[in-house]
């Protein structure tokens, strides 16, 4: 899942009036990852309403595990090897709910979370004329709605009513195949429009694609395909896939200029990856995808961080990728590297649209 936050103009210290906040996420398969991440409600709540704030941009190849204490280690273990609905009702055992159901205070979706304490959550920028940010965008993928959620296949019709946040607008986009792939938006200003796919069946029923219009630009939030470990769907990923998805951010640009962001499936250069020369034949590094990527930008993109930070290293495959009309608008493009609760840190984007 990714997260695509928008903040208002007085939580960045702006003093523009504005109040439009989006928020999208993306959706994976979670039985692609051995390791089970929980995040709670609350999580997702703070992470919309008070962003991370990441420091510095640098050393961006590893991400610090951090410290875990022994209960803290027995409640990771308990949840990789228990069945969601068994862990719950152990959890309820332990605090005396004998009929299995904790008590809301403690329940998983509402219990307050440790993973953003004592982080600061301010950060100052400009472009490179002075102006300050309006508008924040932060993009996480938290690895999959179910890994929260207690098995939720979030298909559209059976998403709770526990993942909807006061304040906000929320567009969902499911795979026809239940659990795998699928975006999603937040928005806490309604799109002028939503747009779900691409406008071609045979990209569209795996819900990688979501569009919301604004006044000034169009924000679209996509989950690449992978091409896979042996690369069997390269083919369909290089030659159908970039190729059409090229062509419509193409013509969306016509109109108004691009925010695309996503987990893209690609590290570009030899610096977004580590270990390249071991990683040639590696989905996300084929000459093919990285091509791919270079071909989009020479159709008038510039990838947002590597246009602030050329020579910083660390992997990368989550991206904001700009109209180059909006570069003068850019201020930042950081990285949380400190921010747990996935095997991706959350990407943030602060732009001072005119």
């Amino acid at each position: 899942m990714r997260l695509l936050i928008q903040m208002d103009e007085n939580e960045i210290e702006s003093k523009v009036q504005s109040r439009s906040v989006p928020l999208c996420l993306q959706l994976f398969n979670k039985e692609k990852y051995k390791i089970i991440r929980h995040l709670t409600k609350s999580l997702l709540i703070k992470a919309i309403s008070k962003p991370l704030f990441v420091q510095p941009t640098s050393q961006l190849s590893k991400m610090p595990r951090g410290k875990k204490t022994k209960e803290e280690t027995t409640e990771q273990v308990e949840a990789e090897t228990t069945s969601p609905k068994k862990a719950v009702k152990k959890k309820a055992e332990k605090s005396g709910d004998a009929d299995g159901e904790p008590a809301e205070e403690k329940s998983k979706l509402r219990k307050e979370s440790s993973l953003t304490k004592g982080m600061d959550f301010s950060h100052t920028c400009q472009t490179k004329d002075g102006r300050s940010p309006n508008w924040k965008i932060a993009s996480w993928n938290v690895n999959g709605i179910r890994a929260w959620m207690d098995e939720t296949k979030c298909a559209t019709e059976d998403i709770p009513s526990d993942v909807k946040v006061p304040g906000y607008y929320d567009y969902w986009s499911s795979a026809e195949k239940a659990g795998y792939a699928g975006t999603a938006i937040y928005s806490k200003t309604e799109p002028i429009k939503i747009t779900y796919g691409l406008g071609i069946p045979k990209h569209d029923d795996e819900g990688r694609v979501i569009t919301a219009e604004f006044d000034k630009f169009y924000l679209v939030t996509s989950y690449v395909p992978n091409a896979g470990r042996g690369l069997p769907r390269l083919p369909y990923r290089a030659k159908e896939w970039d190729v059409d998805f090229r062509n419509y951010l193409n013509n969306l640009n016509k109109t108004k200029p691009v925010v695309m962001c996503g987990d893209l499936n690609v590290a570009h250069e030899e610096i977004d990856i580590a270990n390249p020369k071991t990683n040639k034949k590696s989905a996300g590094f084929t000459a093919e995808e990285r091509q791919g990527f270079t071909d989009l930008l020479a159709e008038g993109y510039i990838d947002s961080f590597r246009e602030l930070y050329p020579e910083e290293k660390g992997a990368r495959l989550d991206y904001f990728v700009l109209s180059e009309k909006l570069r003068d608008d850019l201020c930042d493009n950081v990285i949380r590297k400190d921010v747990m609760g996935s095997d991706h840190c959350p990407i943030v984007l602060y732009m001072a649209f005119k």
